[in-house]
């Protein structure tokens, strides 16, 4: 387009050259080869305007207008055609248009979100795709800041967790509550995976931003096989969280109540008279939370019935405020036998 005295002759311009594709943006630039020379004021050039072409009815409507020669076309749909043409208006008000160009977006690039989909429904293809295309990061996290190794072993997707760690996976990232993925999978009862966890690099020693351990959340799931399993590997039983300064005894009498995992505890060598930095034992929680079976448990091995809290109050006076007779009648009996105990305990020393 050469300039004449009038001003600017109007030629059919070249249709505007595509550039940088995305799923969402293409970029579109003129008028490259001739360099139009600009002189004088601004409203003395050319003005540039980028028509987009409405498919339905087949007419065109402005998209761009100014005095720059490249602009990028974004919010498109992925996988779409998409034609634009090049509008050129002189300084005299005449236009001239160019032959559209047609082009299309790319495919939208595999994300975390649809990593994380997959994940959850155990697509193990799906998850390989998504993988070995290298568009997202294993350990990129959901919205609740689980990673994709911390999803498949709280929900027991064997296959999917050893693929995510070979694919590169910390087996050590935590979420946003200090949770890392050995936990979940203790919560979750998940022993297979536990094991492969473990043998993959996961610590017993790591704690969640309470101070709690996989130990802690084995017992909160209850599962006696989980627990015995992880008592065996070198779990210490008296472990206390960093908050309250429970051990999953007491972690036992507080939730669950569960015998049967108690039972393993006390049997590994976890302390029944142990006391939180409230000085509360798990005989005294397991009261207040009426956990009967877990009461008896405890008294049979050795709690101490006759405990008190820091403000003097006793077990039995705990369980008659809440109205717990059978509790209660149950307490009264063992504190009796103990001070015969004692009792006679003393008369023997005296005699």
């Amino acid at each position: 387009m050469e300039p004449s005295r009038e001003g600017y002759a109007v030629l059919k311009p070249d249709p505007p050259v595509v550039g940088e594709i995305t799923h969402h943006s293409i970029q579109l630039s003129w008028d490259l080869e001739n360099k139009t020379e600009r002189k004088g004021p601004q409203e003395q050039w050319l003005k540039y305007s980028i028509e987009e072409e409405d498919p339905k009815v087949h007419t065109y409507g402005t998209i761009y207008r100014g005095y720059a020669r490249q602009f990028v076309v974004d919010g498109l749909q992925p996988r779409t055609a998409y034609r634009f043409r090049l509008k050129v208006t002189t300084p005299e008000g005449q236009n001239a248009y160019s032959p559209a160009v047609s082009v299309s977006t790319t495919r939208e690039p595999m994300s975390g979100e649809q990593l994380h989909r997959a994940v959850s429904m155990n697509d193990v293809e799906a998850v390989l795709n998504i993988l070995q295309r290298g568009h997202v990061k294993v350990d990129v996290p959901d919205k609740l800041g689980f990673t994709a190794l911390m999803v498949a072993s709280q929900k027991g997707y064997d296959r999917l967790v050893e693929i995510l760690v070979e694919k590169g996976t910390d087996v050590n990232q935590k979420n946003g509550s200090g949770k890392d993925s050995l936990m979940l999978a203790c919560f979750a009862g998940h022993l297979n995976i536990i094991k492969y966890l473990k043998v993959q690099g996961a610590s017993w020693e790591a704690r969640d931003l309470g101070g709690c351990t996989a130990l802690h959340w084995a017992v909160d799931g209850g599962h006696c096989e989980v627990v015995e399993w992880m008592i065996n590997d070198g779990c210490q039983v008296d472990t206390k969280d960093t908050c309250l300064e429970w051990t999953p005894l007491m972690r036992v009498s507080a939730v669950t109540g569960k015998k049967d995992v108690a039972s393993l505890l006390i049997k590994a060598g976890a302390d029944v008279n142990v006391k939180d930095k409230d000085g509360k034992t798990p005989l005294m929680v397991a009261v207040l939370n009426n956990h009967e079976e877990l009461i008896q448990l405890l008294l049979e091995s050795g709690a101490n019935p006759t405990v008190k809290n820091e403000y003097g109050k006793g077990l039995l006076e705990m369980a008659r405020s809440f109205h717990r007779q059978g509790l209660a009648a149950l307490l009264e009996e063992k504190i009796k036998k103990k001070k015969e105990e004692s009792d006679s305990q003393l008369s023997e020393v005296t005699q």
